[in-house]
């Protein structure tokens, strides 16, 4: 399976086409725009999300409900885009006209702006940060949304919460091989997509202590995947290793600055025989391979081992901010504080539910290349087999 988005923050919409979505999925638009309102949701977040009511199209792919085996094409209109017009307009604009309005010419420390000024020889920096924006990652959420239906036909769920926002982390134990010790039902509730509601309390102060300054947020989040069985993704080469998939794929979120499965950088300072997860078996009339620990996070050697897959990913905070930074006018080359647009205090949450279709995208599409994509009824029974051929040597069971 394979993803491409396109779309600009005020253009009309933004797109999203996957390949590969083997035939026969049932997929409906409710189930996509129930992960699109999970993105606008969360605490801090800033104006944009009370003028768009995201709700996907489906425009190919898809007939009677179910997927076709052709390319799947997603649309998601941009309500924001009636105030854009003409400046959004693809036409080019009339002399005199003035209707793309004033050029951006200060860049925002932090962002995509200046780099990509330079990089396409642009003079208004408009022309980067439209593309740049966060807005871009609703394709990503509807895409990922389709991936999330067809894992959950494989019987594989996803799900992500947030697990520190400001220096304030959720205290909630968690056991690395137990998904149920989170408490999911709490991170739904949650504002702020945490299962600590101390915590909670404790982070809406911060984020309200930081509107106030003019300041913005970062945080850490957190997706899990079980139900995965062991093999998928590889060693031989480079591109097959799942881990350096994953990694990359979450860590093109913008504004996420670090990826790590597991354990992550901790191993690094613990000694070999800590770091790793051992073997033992279970049971005996029916002995199956097992771990007490899930240090490595679910993936070793660039595969998946069976056990949880845990992947957190830290989140720099907003470059925008109400009390600009101070930058350069590249108009005239003097010293003139940041450009404002508008933007979130804190976007965590938000960027939990995009990490979670990233890591959707990239199993589902290991799931396909692994077992095939034609149709998800050859594409079951193939798991049937894999599944029954590791469960017949006692190497994996699904609990």
């Amino acid at each position: 399976m394979s993803c491409i988005t396109s779309g600009e923050s005020h253009g009309p919409a933004e797109v999203c086409i996957i390949e590969g979505v083997p035939a026969g999925l049932r997929l409906a638009a409710e189930g996509i725009d129930l992960q699109l309102h999970r993105r606008q949701t969360g605490y801090g977040r800033g104006g944009r999300m009370a003028i768009e009511s995201d709700h996907v199209e489906i425009l190919s792919g898809v007939r009677g409900g179910s997927t076709l085996g052709t390319p799947v094409t997603l649309l998601v209109k941009n309500a924001d885009h009636r105030n854009w017009i003409p400046a959004m307009q693809a036409a080019p604009w009339a002399t005199g006209e003035g209707g793309s309005g004033p050029s951006v010419t200060v860049p925002r420390p932090g962002h995509a702006d200046y780099a990509g000024l330079c990089k396409h020889d642009h003079h208004d920096i408009r022309n980067v940060l439209e593309r740049a924006s966060a807005r871009e990652t609703v394709s990503r959420v509807a895409g990922g949304a389709v991936a999330r239906a067809l894992l959950r036909e494989l019987g594989v769920e996803v799900r992500g919460r947030v697990i520190a926002v400001g220096g304030v982390e959720d205290a909630t134990v968690v056991d690395l091989n137990d998904p149920q010790s989170i408490n999911w039902a709490a991170v739904e509730a949650s504002a702020l997509r945490v299962a600590d509601a101390g915590a909670e309390l404790a982070i809406i102060a911060q984020i309200d202590a930081a509107r106030e300054a003019g300041e913005s947020l970062g945080g850490t989040l957190e997706v899990w995947a079980w139900g995965l069985v062991p093999g998928l993704g590889g060693y031989a080469t480079r591109q097959m290793r799942l881990d350096g998939r994953l990694l990359g794929s979450v860590g093109s979120v913008p504004a996420i600055v670090g990826v790590e499965l597991g354990l992550g950088f901790k191993r690094a300072g613990l000694r070999g025989s800590a770091a790793q997860d051992a073997f033992y078996v279970s049971g005996t009339e029916r002995p199956v391979v097992q771990r007490r620990s899930n240090r490595a996070g679910g993936v070793e050697g660039g595969m998946t081992n069976g056990s949880p897959l845990v992947l957190r990913a830290a989140m720099k905070p907003i470059p925008t901010m109400t009390s600009p930074l101070p930058s350069v006018d590249l108009q005239d080359m003097t010293a003139a504080p940041a450009h404002k647009e508008r933007s979130d205090i804190v976007a965590v949450p938000a960027a939990t539910v995009v990490a979670e279709a990233e890591v959707c995208l990239v199993l589902a599409s290991a799931y396909v290349e692994k077992f095939g994509g034609d149709c998800l009824g050859d594409l079951q029974e193939a798991l049937r087999l894999y599944c029954a051929r590791l469960e017949a040597r006692g190497l994996w069971r699904r609990s």
